[in-house]
């Protein structure tokens, strides 16, 4: 007797998610009105190759005889590493060094898909998620720059954040280079440092960033983060820097010009954000959805003019119930040096990006929990298999209404059907037995009503005296009546 091979444990890898219906259809309604909102600026839409040559993703790839930290990276037959992208914009500076010679410039595309990150994962950090980017590649206007953000703001928008629950930040790496010059930062380390000593404003505060700005800070843990060694009076700077950001856009240009205004790099920071300013402005688009904040640090290495970050406003709960803040919804800037990896030549070129997973947990919080709006298709209830011919026939005549229906195709009775019919938040079951089928009539049986009563509903008392539980109508009302329960109420 032989022993049987022994079974592999049903098991996700680490990081990798599984999605049902409910929130495939949300995350797909989110892209479908961003697509919208992009497409009707002028965007084209571009898809690239889930893979990209190792050496094109041009970052966390420490060992070049096996470049996977960070990366998902193999060998293809011709020796060559590849690995799956890490986000959607270095195949966008792949592509468009690739093809720049016939495409249309500037270049507007967005795009979206699955991108993965070997990293570790943990609570809300996966290795496989979507991304949805929006860039334009050859502009080095600030025009070009309002144009993304003022995008972004409608893209949110359409997707379901009500206006007033989130809001984009903007600021400029030339305002900080500028603020480095002032208060008298001389080397890269202590730039950077200084950089992440204003990263963690939110989280520490005007005294906790000071410290860091100084000789450095001691945490609760007794654990000491070495600061970025400014005196006083630099530290001070910096800090009425990141101040600068109260009030309107205007405003703050003039409270940001006392600090680093006279500098070439902190004036040419401040001539960018004032003709974005004069674009949003002339889009439509006020301070209560896009303001400058002197204290977002975006891309340390990576983005060169201006950066800008979507934050929720709202406050929401976590999984203990205590008040938590939600944090960035996406962000974005300008990186002129992506493409001059591939071709030398500096290419300016400006984007937006967000998780979409994040949007739909960003929506949830704000109320627009779209999984919960998804619904599953009417059911028609199988009675006997002589009569299934009749079942499709019914299912047949309510998907030719556009209206979403099945016939259930297990071996149950009554009861467990229309628990499996409430289990696929059907709107409706549908009962056609002999009876029905003799008088050429169906029974809808309202599983939203039903819904509703066992829940306790109290509200919408007129909504629930106008709709019958159940109600047997001639076949050729069937539809309307369906529309009549699918009308939102």
């Amino acid at each position: 007797m032989t022993e049987e091979a022994p079974r592999p444990e049903a098991r996700s890898p680490r990081g990798f998610n599984d999605r049902r219906g409910r929130d495939v259809a949300a995350e797909r309604a989110i892209l479908a009105a961003v697509s919208g909102v992009y497409e009707l600026w002028g965007f084209e839409a571009l898809e690239t190759g889930a893979f990209e040559y190792a050496d094109a993703l041009g970052k966390f790839l420490p060992d070049a005889d096996r470049p996977n930290e960070g990366v998902f990276a193999l060998q293809d037959d011709d020796e060559q590493w590849m690995a799956l992208r890490y986000d959607l914009t270095a195949p966008l500076a792949r592509f468009a060094a690739q093809t720049w010679e016939t495409l249309p410039k500037p270049f507007r595309r967005y795009a979206f898909g699955p991108v993965w990150r070997n990293e570790k994962p943990g609570p809300g950090r996966f290795r496989e998620f979507w991304q949805c980017d929006a860039d334009t590649v050859g502009s080095a206007r600030p025009e070009a720059d309002a144009e993304i953000i003022a995008m972004a703001v409608a893209g949110l928008e359409a997707a379901g954040l009500p206006t007033g629950t989130a809001v984009i930040k903007i600021n400029n790496r030339k305002l900080l280079n500028g603020l480095m010059t002032a208060a008298g930062v001389e080397t890269d380390g202590q730039k950077l440092a200084v950089l992440r000593a204003v990263d963690k404003l939110d989280r520490l505060g005007p005294d906790g960033v000071r410290l860091l700005l100084g000789e450095g800070r001691k945490d609760e843990s007794g654990d000491f983060t070495k600061g970025a060694g400014l005196n006083a009076a630099a530290a001070e700077r910096v800090l009425a820097f990141t101040a600068a950001g109260v009030g309107g856009r205007s405003e703050t240009l003039g409270k940001l010009a006392d600090v680093v205004g006279g500098s070439a790099e902190g004036d040419e920071g401040l001539a960018e954000l004032a003709a974005i300013d004069a674009a949003l402005g002339s889009l439509g688009v006020g301070p209560d959805r896009a303001l400058f904040d002197p204290s977002v640090v975006r891309g340390l290495e990576y983005y060169t003019g201006a950066v800008f970050e979507a934050e929720l406003l709202l406050s929401t709960l976590d999984d203990k119930g205590q008040p938590m803040r939600f944090g960035s919804i996406g962000g974005g800037g300008r990186y002129d040096d992506l493409v001059a990896r591939f071709t030398g030549e500096r290419t300016p070129a400006t984007g937006f990006s967000f998780g979409v997973s994040r949007l739909a947990s960003a929506l949830k919080a704000a109320g627009q929990d779209l999984a919960v709006a998804q619904r599953g298709p009417v059911v028609v209830i199988a009675f006997d298999q002589s009569r299934m011919a009749d079942y499709f026939a019914v299912a047949q005549e309510i998907r030719a209404a556009g209206i979403a229906a099945e016939v259930y195709l297990g071996t149950s009775g009554m009861r467990p059907q229309m628990k499996y019919a409430d289990r696929r938040l059907s709107p409706a079951a549908i009962i056609v037995g002999d009876d029905e089928l003799a008088a050429g009539t169906v029974t809808v049986k309202d599983l939203d009503l039903g819904r509703a009563l066992a829940s306790g509903m109290t509200d919408n008392a007129a909504w629930r005296e106008q709709r019958p539980g159940q109600q047997t109508v001639p076949r050729a009302e069937l539809v309307a009546v369906l529309r009549r329960i699918l009308e939102p109420r």
